[in-house]
């Protein structure tokens, strides 16, 4: 410790009250020095999310091909209809009826002013640089999403309530709505319920032939059901149509194919004779699809 200015006198400290300098910012390492935490964002990354990209697409599209969409009703071409498109695209719609987005300046609207936020959107990256990444530190970014977000609401809510306005006005019904009106009656009346081709029932002929009792005791149900629609075995329904009775009568004798043993014996056992052995042959070729 010093005392006075005397420039001589000695200078003594007292522990260590001498502070390092500094070497100023210091740049953080890159992902490089940590293998496995981190790594870089093109291409590492970006493939990484591709490909669970293209995942969940392929995903989807197996959806759409195993379950497809319902066919409704066909639409009437000459019905008086508002045309409204999904709500996701409401704010668009809505935005295409203004002024300066539409008419002599729909070239404006759609490729001009839908450009704008797009180009912002690719430029992003490239203009906000900064280091801040809390929202109220970031004014300019904060408020044009703040402005887009009040801006999509606002005319998808527009959109909407002058659809309703117009519906009221004019008295109609949305044809989804009258669609599914039209298929609850339908429904209730045991009618197709939609324009997709129903495929044909085909009865079955003669129930009442005592024939159907001989299949019931011969065991046949155990393979094709009790409403010959099959079980383990294919439907007999319409039988008549592939096979006559000659055919179905060696069947039954010698087997099909490879696929169904022959039933002669253990028909026999069960009780049925000969002739009901041929006659049960008879009318399972009268089952046919058309009558």
């Amino acid at each position: 410790m010093a005392h006075g200015k005397d420039s001589k006198e000695k200078v003594v400290f007292v522990g260590d009250s001498r502070v390092r300098k500094g070497n100023g910012f210091i740049t953080p390492p890159d992902y490089t020095a940590y293998p496995g935490k981190s790594e870089a964002f093109i291409p590492n990354f970006l493939l990484k999310e591709w490909m669970v990209g293209v995942v969940v697409l392929v995903g989807f599209l197996v959806l759409t091909i195993a379950e497809p969409a319902p066919l409704g009703f066909p639409a009437n071409p000459s019905a008086s209809v508002i045309p409204m498109p999904d709500w996701y695209f409401l704010f668009l719609y809505q935005y295409l009826k203004l002024p300066y987005a539409s008419g002599d300046y729909v070239v404006l609207g759609t490729l001009g002013v839908s450009g704008i936020p797009f180009i912002a959107l690719l430029l992003a990256p490239f203009l906000d640089t900064g280091k801040e990444r809390r929202f109220y530190r970031r004014p300019i970014a904060s408020s044009l999403m703040i402005l887009g977000l009040l801006a999509v609401t606002f005319l998808t809510n527009t959109a909407w309530t002058h659809y309703k306005h117009q519906l009221a006005e004019t008295g109609q019904i949305p044809e989804d709505i009258q669609r599914e009106e039209k298929a609850a009656e339908n429904r209730a009346k045991g009618l197709p319920t939609s324009n997709a081709k129903q495929a044909a029932v085909v009865a079955i002929v003669d129930k009442e032939d005592k024939a159907m009792e001989s299949f019931k005791k011969a065991g046949c149900i155990s393979c094709h059901a009790a409403d010959m629609k099959g079980a383990s075995g294919p439907s007999l329904r319409g039988i008549g149509d592939v096979h006559d009775k000659d055919a179905i009568l060696t069947i039954i004798k010698e087997g099909y194919n490879g696929k169904m043993p022959a039933q002669y014996d253990a028909a026999i056992a069960a009780g049925l004779t000969d002739q009901d052995v041929d006659h049960l042959a008879e009318w399972l070729a009268k089952q046919k699809a058309a009558q």
